[in-house]
């Protein structure tokens, strides 16, 4: 058994369990209920805690540090391999190759058989430059001399786009007004502010440029100086700083970082102001010309990178090559855990930033499927997220065969199908937030089914097809759409109904609804807002209550109601407690210890100077309306002395979608991924959008949510827009007005429309995967 007793950490109270090993144990409960607190915040840190201290604190110095959980004892604890959702590292070079390890093999293939040869494994690969060098080389030892030496390295990287793939061409016109001269704001740069601003100052003041002349006017050496000039050393106001042209500076700053990690309206500025073509002299392959015309049996490691994995696996397999035989069983192996985990659609050079989140807890997943180790706990979060009903079947297959090897397998579920092959369930809840935290029950999946839980209580609901239909207002065409694996798609989506995209992983609704109408031309027109489980970037001072713009009218509530300034209320501006600086916490560094946050003693953990809290608004501080849940703060502002519309009309559509027991101060970092895109929706609501386009709303939703999730479409449908779900929840498909099935398999087996109509039509002649899986869904 692995015991815990008294875990307390996050809403957990006092939760005691004890987990029977080498079986498969499925954690459900609410959104929100303490599942992830329990297996991951608990169970899993303390497990990599206890592994981090075997090592040398050198070692622990470069390593995650992680503090003790709240947990009176911890007993039978084993390695803990943690398989999460987190996305992928979206680094411009990062590739689902170089993320399995599978390019390095790849690599080592193409240096021993590939004709002609041209080096190492480093001549392959697109993060390594060709380097050239040659001088004169002194060595001290013994009699020192001098010796001339010259030294090469071939890289395989493509010298223009360095290993992109991708080029950048930056519209000068969007950087700067060629009317206006420096010193009148000619830049047009977010950032780049006239007054003296050391962005600016920099250009006005290095000597090189006249301040007030039009840049219309520059000569030729002077735009040469304000775009290209290499980093040179100036003075400007008696300080050593340097100069170089505009160009490298904007490449340097906005450029060189991965797009979705920048702010919002720096990133509308990067639309705007650059264009991203497929490189013209590697044609997109990131390789050098050399490291393209080494081929194994007329195909170059470009050609493999490209190939569906499916496709590659096959390859492989047929060549014959004693003496690298290990490293293509190796190779084979790795490829084949792809197909058979169901990525095989996937081919080793697609970025890794743009795998889903079920795609890359699955690529994750890879590296175990092989491992020898028994005797270990898998801790696995919702692995059936983004998948279709016929992809679910095999990854409880993979579940069931690395528990068969002698592991604990300890999966966080929703889906009945994923909780119907436990061998153990715990059950937690009743409800989430400060209502969860308790364990409701631990036993068998009968169990769970006969017990009086949430959980037990739906696990066999069904959701039945709709008595009408609603009738569409409109459609939007897609005309030609072909990105990624789709086939020249021609599909008229219905207006004003709500529409599921749906089909198995891999088939192309992503790069339908994304491709076409998110990114695509047609989204200005229609005013298409795109809702998906993104990160939300924020720090740990960022909460639901800063994020949806809620703050602002209660801050200035409290300000009029006590006679002053709104910032007074804000953690992060004058009302900041200043011990803490406003974090509620401080922040002890142990060095290669895991550091300590302990409670700030001056403002007790509320974040506020003690001035700011003699300031009430309905009998109630700021730090207390903070405290609040959404379902207690919308009753608080919604009458009485602290009415404020404003608030409650935010509040309102943050209980609409679900979110009524998240605390206002709750940290965004500490939210689920099914809680923050329920956040993005509830901000998104206000939004004049008359198109709603949501990725896998049911994520992370408990079954009795998926109820109140479809009254929440219908309820955005009736008043007057247009819902478009990518979905494979039969829940949803059923309720849905009109479906469009995309298949009829993954990758280049798929990007056809295998059916479009009603979900009455669909079960009616069940010949697709989706319409057979409904059918047997509703029992029809």
């Amino acid at each position: 058994m692995i015991r815990v007793h008294g875990a307390r950490v996050n809403n957990l109270k006092d939760v005691s369990v004890e987990l029977p090993k080498r079986r498969l144990t499925v954690f459900t409960g609410v959104s929100g209920s303490g599942k992830s607190s329990l297996v991951f915040g608990t169970i899993a840190a303390e497990s990599q805690r206890l592994i981090n201290e075997t090592y040398s604190a050198f070692v622990q110095g470069f390593m995650p540090t992680t503090a003790r959980p709240e947990v009176d004892v911890l007993e039978g604890l084993t390695t803990a391999i943690v398989v999460d959702q987190q996305r992928m590292g979206a680094d411009p070079r990062s590739t689902v190759g170089t993320a399995t390890d599978a390019n390095a093999m790849l690599r080592i293939l193409f240096s021993r058989l590939g004709q002609p040869h041209i080096g190492s494994p480093n001549a392959y690969s697109f993060n390594v430059p060709s380097v050239r060098a040659s001088g004169a080389i002194t060595v001290e030892r013994g009699a020192a001399r001098t010796v001339r030496q010259t030294f090469t390295r071939t890289g395989g990287m493509c010298p223009r786009c360095e290993g992109r793939g991708t080029v950048s061409d930056i519209d000068l016109r969007q950087l700067y007004d060629d009317g206006k001269s420096l010193a009148e704001g000619a830049i047009t740069i977010p950032g780049y502010t006239t007054g003296g601003h050391w962005t600016v100052r920099i250009f006005t003041d290095s000597g090189f440029l006249d301040p007030d002349k039009p840049i219309r006017d520059y000569t030729e050496a002077e735009l040469h100086d304000f775009l290209h000039r290499e980093p040179t050393k100036v003075k400007v106001g008696g300080i050593n700083l340097t100069y170089e042209g505009l160009i490298p500076k904007v490449q340097k700053s906005f450029l060189s970082k991965d797009k979705e990690a920048l702010q919002p309206h720096i990133r509308a500025f990067v639309d705007r102001a650059v264009t991203f073509t497929a490189c013209p002299d590697c044609g997109g392959t990131r390789l050098s010309e050399a490291a393209r015309s080494s081929r194994i049996a007329g195909i170059s490691i470009a050609d493999a990178c490209a190939m569906q994995i499916s496709d590659l696996a096959g390859w492989v397999r047929d060549l014959s090559e004693p003496s690298v035989a290990p490293l293509l069983a190796a190779l084979h192996r790795t490829l084949e855990s792809f197909v058979e985990i169901g990525l095989g659609y996937l081919a080793l050079d697609r970025p890794a930033g743009t795998l889903s989140g079920g795609e890359a807890q699955r690529v994750k997943m890879i590296r175990h499927l092989g491992s020898s180790l028994t005797d270990t706990t898998y801790v696995f979060d919702e692995p059936t997220t983004g998948l279709h009903p016929h992809d679910i079947q095999r990854m409880n297959g993979l579940l069931l065969r690395l528990r068969d090897k002698g592991n604990t397998v300890l999966v966080v579920e929703h889906k009945p199908e994923t909780i119907a092959i436990a061998d153990h369930v715990v059950d937690l809840g009743p409800g989430a937030g400060t209502a969860g935290g308790t364990i409701c029950f631990e036993g068998t999946v009968a169990g769970l089914r006969a017990g009086d839980t949430l959980t037990g209580r739906h696990l066999d609901d069904r959701a039945a097809l709709k008595e009408t239909v609603r009738k569409p207002t409109g459609a939007l065409e897609i005309r030609g759409a072909s990105a990624h694996n789709l086939r020249d798609v021609d599909v008229d989506i219905p207006l004003g109904v709500l529409v599921v995209v749906t089909g198995v992983a891999g088939s192309g609704k992503s790069s339908l609804v994304h491709g076409s109408l998110v990114d695509g031309s047609g989204a200005a027109g229609a005013g298409v807002v795109s809702v998906d489980q993104g990160t939300i970037r924020g720090s740990r001072r960022s909460n639901p209550a800063t994020y949806t713009g809620l703050l602002d009218p209660i801050r200035k509530a409290f300000a009029k109601a006590n006679g002053v300034k709104p910032a007074l209320f804000s953690a992060n501006s004058e009302g900041a407690c200043p011990n803490c600086n406003g974090a509620g916490v401080v922040y002890t560094d142990l060095a290669m210890m895991a550091g300590v946050a302990t409670t700030c003693e001056e403002c007790d953990g509320k974040r506020f100077e003690a001035s700011v809290l003699d300031h009430h608004l309905g009998g109630r501080d700021i730090s207390e309306v903070l405290a609040m849940s959404v379902a207690e703060a919308e009753e608080f502002f919604g009458a009485g002395e602290a009415r404020t519309p404003a608030a409650h009309t935010i509040l309102g559509r943050l209980a609409d979608v679900g979110l009524g027991y998240l605390t206002l101060g709750q940290p965004l970092t500490t939210l689920s991924g099914g809680e923050r895109q329920r956040l993005k929706l509830a901000t998104h609501m206000a939004d004049k959008g008359g198109v709603y386009v949501l990725d896998e709303p049911t994520a992370g939703l408990h079954l009795a949510d998926v109820q109140q999730l479809l009254g929440l479409l219908d309820r955005l449908v009736d008043s007057g827009k247009s819902v478009i779900v990518v979905e494979h929840h039969q829940a949803v498909m059923a309720h849905a007005d009109w479906i469009i099935d995309l298949g009829p398999g993954a990758g280049h087996d798929g990007g056809r429309i295998v059916f479009e109509g009603t979900p009455a039509d669909l079960i009616a002649t069940p010949t697709t995967l989706t319409g057979r899986h409904l059918a047997a869904y509703v029992g029809a």
